[in-house]
């Protein structure tokens, strides 16, 4: 509900929602500020590294996106690619947006280049403690399991500072829909099958009891009264009820 009302206000009301973005960042920043300062990640893929959006030129990234195919913006449009739209992203406190960089690719300096950047991910945050994952892998690094390792970086962000994770997937976008259930435990919180879209709570595995783990056939059961399909790996959960849904 909260997603789908941002989006509908950031749409149909540009100037409310810029009011409501610079006190949700000024509000996040208040509540979890420490908590990122002292973030150290420990998941980064080898021979990669995160920089924050806010380092790098905006032009950088108004070129990233502009290099990629018109195919990639069909299931991926979070927010505007222009330059302004960017530079407004960078200064958000509460987007926690990051650029992964091919260490291999560049020149020394600490700047990335546009040939270096291998993606592009984001928890889009709430002050109250949500978050959205987001993310895009560079036309030519796709096939390397980058968007997978991508969420896994977004779950440590998230769930190391508190946040409550969730993520819209589409069906018909079969490489991030994989990448989403491979790197995490979900929950299928909505379904909209017109559309062939789920809205998925992603579920901390260290909260889980260890037998729970690592599981993946979707199951019903119950969360805070409300019914939900859970999607794990190979058995089913106990105490879920016999109705599997495909994932």
């Amino acid at each position: 509900m909260l997603y789908t009302l941002a989006h509908i206000v950031r749409d149909r009301m540009p100037i409310v929602w810029s009011i409501v973005e610079r006190a949700n960042s000024f509000l996040f920043f208040l509540r979890y500020g420490n908590r990122l300062r002292e973030l150290r990640l420990t998941t980064v893929p080898q021979g990669y590294r995160l920089v924050p959006i806010r380092e790098v030129p905006t032009e950088l990234l108004v070129d990233f996106f502009a290099k990629q195919p018109s195919e990639a913006f069909t299931y991926f449009r979070p927010h505007g690619f222009d330059s302004r739209s960017l530079k407004s992203l960078q200064k958000n406190r509460s987007f926690l947006a990051y650029l992964l960089i091919d260490s291999a690719v560049g020149t020394a300096s600490s700047v990335p280049t546009l040939a270096s950047i291998a993606g592009y991910c984001f928890n889009r945050a709430f002050f109250h403690g949500k978050g959205f994952r987001g993310r895009m892998v560079n036309i030519g690094y796709r096939g390397k399991g980058l968007g997978t390792a991508m969420n896994i970086v977004l779950n440590e962000v998230g769930f190391r500072i508190g946040l409550q994770l969730y993520e819209t997937v589409s069906k018909d976008n079969t490489a991030s829909y994989r990448s989403a259930i491979r790197a995490s435990e979900t929950l299928v919180v909505k379904e909209d099958k017109d559309k062939r879209e789920q809205l998925l709570e992603i579920v901390d595995a260290k909260s889980m009891p260890r037998k729970h783990r690592g599981l993946g056939i979707q199951c019903r059961t119950s969360r805070g009264g409300k019914s939900l399909t859970v999607a794990m790996r190979p058995l089913a959960l106990s105490g879920c009820d016999r109705e599997r849904r495909a994932a």
